[in-house]
């Protein structure tokens, strides 16, 4: 059953996002079935039992279409067949129905607003003659990206090539040279070359790209993560109206055909990406000239992100940081979110973001996922995050640059070395003695990996830890570093629901490295209330207790973290 609409959003969300939790694949460093040295499709198909005894039950795949790789993979070559160095489509359709055998969801990874300059479109668009800017199947896409009309134009303030095509004009860029710009539109247009957004041209663009959805939906897909969802329209205003308005115009064509599909924007700002009509947004990890958001705050807080020195993060054990200034920056926008029906969802790592663990404890990196995945929006674990995989400092590969040392083979051991890749031809895993792997941490009971597993049963147990359940901040001390939250799930009403007589948990950490006792509001569970059987889950030591007066105090010892029922 989806749910509920809510004011601004004429499409409700899948009813299985309110206990998706995700787990990202970098396709080509993740599971290679084949031997030749790349990760690959049926690779990954291999492992979904692992996934789903990690906890997931949904993928987030990154690109797995035909492309040059010269941006690995976000340079798309044709949106409709599986890279050959991944498989085929048939192997991809098979991965969607060997997930939903184990109750599983798998969402592409949909980059709309350029292709590669190998694309079919763009070579038909780049030729002299209009006569001939006709794909194969006849279409005319003369407009299908943004051309100026002179070979000298500067295209008027944007990036842009001059002199590659025979085509009397130069061309739009949305990230590298490779990646030409698709015509969504202007704003504000200002030269004869600049097409209205949602005009003819850029709503030739939307019908494509709805195609795209289409083919991949009727195959199985179960939703796309969309790269960069908010560059579309070029030149838009201040909260991005007109791609807004774009995205609004694509989900009332998909939606009613694909009512269970869901969508996650890489936005980041989930006031618009909610408007807009997505599912959920992703918070981003941001640090411009020095200056941190919210969950730059919580990971990343330095300059240096792969060193410990000068790091002022809040689960840095030395930072003496508050949690303070995350709330600040994460609460009006976890809000935005769930005035739209929306989520916020919070991510161990991505492709693009530096790992954590060789700058971060395992003690560390224990308390600060017991946050993260017990936080609203559906949680994203990044393939090897779980075992504390590190970011190695490699040169860059197939358009990584800096992102390069995050996307390593994923280290399995016991049997295939390391890298689980053999000879790799991607990347070389982590060489180091001590490099953790699946057989190495799956083995040791006290585990990072095994703590993950820990959260996540705990997370696809209770109700109030869905990803739509209520969030209540309940202590943030002024000087401290402790944070409790209260996880609440209101009665359904129905006896036969997991939820019916609700539930509230406390979630309560203490990252420092000082035992430190907080005020929280007065459990309701019966006699002895509170926490009277002990935390449901514990690492460290931690536990509370209700006083004479009725108020409720919890004592957390150095580094720690608890979930009580409440």
């Amino acid at each position: 059953m989806n749910q509920p609409r809510h004011a601004g959003r004429p499409y409700p969300s899948p009813s299985w996002l309110d206990d998706a939790r995700f787990y990202e694949i970098y396709p080509q460093s993740f599971a290679d079935s084949n031997g030749d040295g790349i990760g690959d499709i049926p690779g990954a198909a291999a492992k979904l039992d692992y996934i789903r005894g990690l906890g997931c039950n949904a993928l987030w795949l990154n690109p797995c279409f035909d492309s040059p790789f010269r941006d690995a993979g976000y340079d798309v070559r044709d949106y409709t067949t599986v890279a050959p160095r991944y498989g085929t489509n048939e192997d991809l359709a098979a991965l969607f129905a060997a997930a939903h055998e184990r109750g599983m969801h798998v969402l592409l990874d949909l980059v709309p607003g350029h292709t590669s300059e190998e694309h079919p479109w763009f070579a038909a668009s780049a030729r002299a003659d209009p006569a001939d800017r006709r794909t194969a199947t006849g279409e005319d896409v003369s407009n299908r990206y943004i051309w100026t009309d002179s070979w000298i134009s500067a295209a008027d303030g944007l990036p842009f090539v001059a002199g590659e095509t025979e085509r009397n004009g130069t061309y739009v860029l949305n990230f590298f040279k490779c990646q030409p710009a698709l015509n969504y539109g202007f704003a504000h247009p200002r030269r004869a070359w600049q097409s209205p957004a949602l005009g003819p041209d850029a709503l030739a663009t939307c019908g494509a790209m709805l195609d795209v959805m289409r083919f991949w939906l009727s195959r199985g897909a179960d939703g796309f993560r969309v790269d960069m969802a908010d560059s579309l329209v070029k030149g838009d205003d201040e909260g991005k109206p007109y791609t807004i308005r774009t995205w609004q115009y694509l989900f009332s064509r998909i939606r009613p055909e694909f009512p269970e599909a869901a969508f996650v924007s890489e936005w980041g700002r989930p006031r618009e990406s909610m408007e807009a009509g997505f599912d959920m947004d992703f918070y981003l990890d941001w640090r411009w000239d020095g200056k941190p958001n919210g969950y730059n705050r919580l990971l990343r807080d330095t300059d240096d992100p792969l060193s410990r020195d000068g790091d002022r993060s809040y689960f840095n054990a030395d930072s003496g940081a508050s949690i303070r200034p995350f709330l600040d920056d994460y609460l009006p926008q976890l809000r935005a979110a769930e005035a739209h029906g929306g989520r916020f969802d919070l991510i161990t790592c991505n492709h693009d973001t530096p790992r954590t663990a060789q700058r971060l404890t395992e003690r560390e990196l224990k308390v600060a996922y017991g946050m993260i995945l017990t936080m609203p929006g559906c949680p994203f674990i990044y393939y090897g995050d779980e075992i504390g995989m590190r970011y190695r400092p490699l040169p860059t590969f197939e358009g990584g640059y800096a992102r390069t040392g995050s996307r390593t083979p994923m280290q399995w051991g016991a049997g295939g070395g390391k890298d689980g890749i053999g000879d790799s031809r991607y990347l070389s895993a982590d060489p180091a003695p001590d490099a953790p792997t699946v057989a190495s941490e799956s083995a040791r009971d006290d585990s990072l990996y095994q703590w993950v597993r820990g959260v996540l049963a705990l997370r696809e147990a209770h109700p109030a830890l869905r990803s739509s359940a209520g969030f209540e901040v309940v202590a943030t001390p002024e000087r401290g570093r402790a944070f409790a939250f209260l996880r609440t799930r209101t009665a359904t009403g129905d006896a036969d629901a997991d939820d019916a007589a609700g539930e509230r948990l406390l979630v309560a950490m203490n990252p420092g490295r000082g035992r430190e006792t907080i005020a929280v509001p007065s459990g309701e569970r019966g006699p002895g209330r509170g926490a009277s059987s002990g935390p449901l889950l514990q690492c460290g030591d931690a536990h509370a207790a209700i006083g004479a007066d009725g108020n409720g105090r919890l004592t957390l010892g150095p580094q720690s973290f608890a979930v009580f029922a409440w």
